[in-house]
């Protein structure tokens, strides 16, 4: 793969520098972590301005390359990433451009890259969770509308969503990994009740969503009836596929910052500490290089991630969790003590990865099956 950049690509990325260069300094203050009307108005505020500029759709419209340096652009910068609008533009957004109707795509896709409407993720359940296909919440179809009843877990941030990307059971009598439909679900439909859960981190950005015979028109229906798993297994894919491209380059440059705390506060005469941090360079940059193989083939195959994901997803969890053990090391004490306490919930946060968005196992599973095409262990 040719891993160069072209001369017009180059000169998409001196404009996106200049703009990011003009528009960071009149940004308003982020809100407080803990303010989540005020994080949804932050968030998609940024995202009119990349719409208004031109890159709102630069996700899903631009070449992979340019949306690679995108990502790049606006992560060095210290942009604004997209935030609670993540399960929209990163998620539901790509799946619908996918796999959605022409009338679906124009329903839902413009107030996605406006910066109008906010989504959610409806997947997991309190005994479905890496199991996906254990899920039980049941959606009976009563005439143009379907009536789902049930419970979802983890859901991001549904307290300030408009819309759910949900799953549901419409043939309890089908095999596990049949009788699922994906379905958009409006936020405000009567009988949704939302209850925030609180992190290890602090802010409550997952919540319990009770579903209470909610009526879903059919026609919110992505995909075909009972078809909702192949559906599912797209969203993954651009979940584990592309949707960390942004934390990547956070990491690195986290990595840089360490770097120059340990030659500030004397570590970094430790030449086992120096080591350490040379490693992590190196799986960072190798962890670039492989998400560019799996944007390049996704292009080649009309925009839908592969397996390779999963090769990514696997790793990146967990170097992450090691480039925050580094972190520990290298400020010691006085990193659980920053002022506004970024060291200590980037490094809470970074033990969840090897959870969310799939467990380490089940990408271990997907890679020996898909890749490697070795029998299902189970």
């Amino acid at each position: 793969m040719d891993l160069t950049y072209a001369p017009e690509e180059e000169e998409f990325r001196a404009r996106l520098r200049e703009w990011l260069a003009k528009t960071l300094p009149d940004l308003p203050a982020r809100p407080d972590p803990l303010d989540w009307p005020g994080r949804r108005a932050y968030d998609l505020g940024w995202q009119r301005r990349l719409y208004d500029a031109g890159y709102g759709a630069v996700h899903w419209d631009a070449s992979p390359t340019r949306r690679l340096i995108f990502l790049e652009e606006t992560e060095r910068a210290g942009a604004p990433y997209v935030g609670a609008n993540f399960v929209g533009l990163l998620h539901a957004g790509p799946t619908i451009a996918a796999e959605g109707t022409d009338e679906q795509r124009a329903r839902w896709l413009p107030p996605v890259v406006r910066g109008d409407e906010v989504w959610c993720q409806g997947f997991s359940e309190p005994e479905a969770g890496s199991d996906l296909a254990a899920l039980r919440t049941r959606a009976v179809r009563d005439g143009d509308d379907y009536v789902v009843t049930g419970q979802k877990v983890w859901t991001s941030h549904a307290e300030i969503a408009d819309w759910c990307e949900l799953l549901v059971r419409t043939d309890p009598e089908a095999h596990r990994h049949r009788g699922i439909s994906w379905l958009a679900m409006p936020m405000d439909a009567p009988g949704i009740t939302v209850r925030p859960l609180r992190t290890l981190v602090g802010p409550a950005e997952f919540a319990e969503v009770f579903l209470d015979e909610v009526r879903v028109p059919v026609a919110n229906r992505v995909g075909a009836e009972h078809d909702g798993w192949r559906v599912t297994m797209v969203t993954l894919s651009f979940e584990r596929g592309t949707a960390f491209v942004g934390e990547v380059v956070a990491c690195r440059r986290t990595l840089g910052g360490l770097a120059r705390a340990a030659r500030a506060n004397g570590r970094w005469d430790d030449p086992v500490l120096r080591r350490r941090l040379g490693r992590l360079n190196a799986e960072f940059t190798a962890l670039w290089r492989l998400i560019q193989r799996n944007v390049g083939a996704a292009r080649d195959a009309g925009g839908v991630p592969d397996a390779g994901g999963s090769v990514f997803k696997l790793r990146y969890s967990q170097v992450r969790q090691e480039l925050y053990d580094a972190a520990a090391e290298v400020l010691g004490p006085c990193g659980a003590l920053d002022a506004d306490q970024q060291w200590t919930a980037d490094r809470l946060s970074s033990l969840s990865y090897t959870i969310a968005a799939g467990t380490s196992q089940i990408q271990r599973d997907i890679i020996a099956e898909r890749i490697l095409g070795l029998p299902k262990g189970r």
